[in-house]
C-alpha cells in the first residue's frame, strides 16, 4: 500500500482528499501546517507528498527547499496558485507534478497521483 502525506490547511479539503485517497487504496497521513508536514517527513518514509503552497507556519515553497535531499519522494503540488511562474517555480524546486486545485476534481487528482506513482 502506498503511503501519502497530505499537507493541507483547509479542513474541508483534508476531509475530501483523505476519503478519496483511502477509497483508492492509499494509506494517508495529514499535516495541517508546514511545520507539522516537515516534522512528519523527517520522522516517516512516504511514497508521495501532496503539498499545498499557502500554509500556516512554513509555506510550501520552504518545504520544497528543505526536502530537496529526499530523492525517493514524489511530490505533487496541489495549490490555487496557478500563475505560470509559480508552476515553474514548483517544478524547479522538485515537484514531480503541479496541479491547480480549481482545474481538477478530487477524483482527477487521485488519477494524477496514481499516474505519478506508476
Amino acid at each position: 500500500m502506498r503511503y501519502i502525506l497530505l499537507v493541507e490547511d483547509d479542513p474541508f479539503l483534508i476531509d475530501i482528499y483523505t476519503t478519496k485517497f483511502k477509497e483508492a487504496g492509499f494509506s494517508v497521513e495529514v499535516a495541517s501546517d508546514g511545520e507539522e508536514g516537515l516534522r512528519k517527513l523527517n520522522e516517516e518514509k512516504f511514497d508521495l507528498l501532496v503539498l499545498d503552497i499557502v500554509l500556516p507556519q512554513i509555506d510550501g515553497w520552504e518545504i520544497l527547499r528543505k526536502i530537496k535531499n529526499l530523492k525517493d519522494l514524489k511530490i505533487v503540488v496541489l495549490s490555487n496558485l496557478g500563475q505560470k511562474g509559480e508552476v515553474e517555480k514548483g517544478l524547479k524546486l522538485g515537484a514531480t507534478k503541479y496541479l491547480i486545485k480549481a482545474h481538477y476534481t478530487p477524483s482527477q487528482v487521485v488519477d494524477e497521483i496514481k499516474e505519478v506513482l506508476k
